[in-house]
């Protein structure tokens, strides 16, 4: 009976593993996005035959490593773009405190009124 459910069960291939791979790498590493379908599909391929071999437990575990894989890649993906907004302007950002800037202001202000009256 066990040798049955053996022989049902999908073998992971290393062709399975290399194919995975390198659509990650083109995706992640390369940033090349015309390579996110073909690692679903084998990385959906892969997650199939390993979950037919895995606990409950462990397939849990897979799924959020997985996840964090994800979200690191789309992480990656949104840098550029923050990158470009940030080099349109040459401005550097502003680190005063509020209390500063209000006192600024009353200068300011007492200045202009002081011009004003001369």
């Amino acid at each position: 009976m066990e040798q049955q459910l053996e022989q049902q069960l999908e073998k992971i291939l290393p062709e399975d593993l290399a194919r995975t791979f390198e659509s990650a790498y083109h995706v992640l590493v390369q940033g090349n996005h015309d390579h996110m379908d073909d690692l679903l599909k084998n990385g959906g391929t892969l997650l199939k035959k390993a979950a037919q071999r895995l606990t409950p437990t462990q397939l849990i575990l897979g799924i959020a490593a997985i996840a964090v894989v994800a979200v690191v890649a789309v992480n990656r993906a949104a840098q550029p773009d923050q990158e470009e907004e940030d080099g349109k302007t040459s401005a550097e950002p502003v680190k005063e405190s509020k209390a500063r800037k209000a006192d600024d202001d009353k200068k300011a202000n007492k200045g202009a009124q002081e011009h004003q009256g001369h």
